[in-house]
């Protein structure tokens, strides 16, 4: 859980950092970074809730 941790605040710092970047050049390049990080970081917490609910379902069955 720590390592999920860790991942999320890099890539919310990712996210900020690159925002900041393109609020500062206007290059659209350091936007889709951002919204690629953000994509992604989606992606894998929603598969660690359903990793999360999966356990919680199969565990009373063993």
């Amino acid at each position: 859980m720590l390592i999920l941790r860790a991942l999320l605040m890099l890539a919310v710092l990712g996210v900020g950092a690159a925002m900041v970047l393109w609020l500062l050049t206007g290059k659209p390049r350091y936007r889709t970074w951002a919204w690629k990080i953000f994509r992604v970081s989606v992606m894998l917490v929603f598969a660690v809730l359903a990793l999360f609910a999966i356990e919680r379902v199969l565990a009373p069955m063993l």
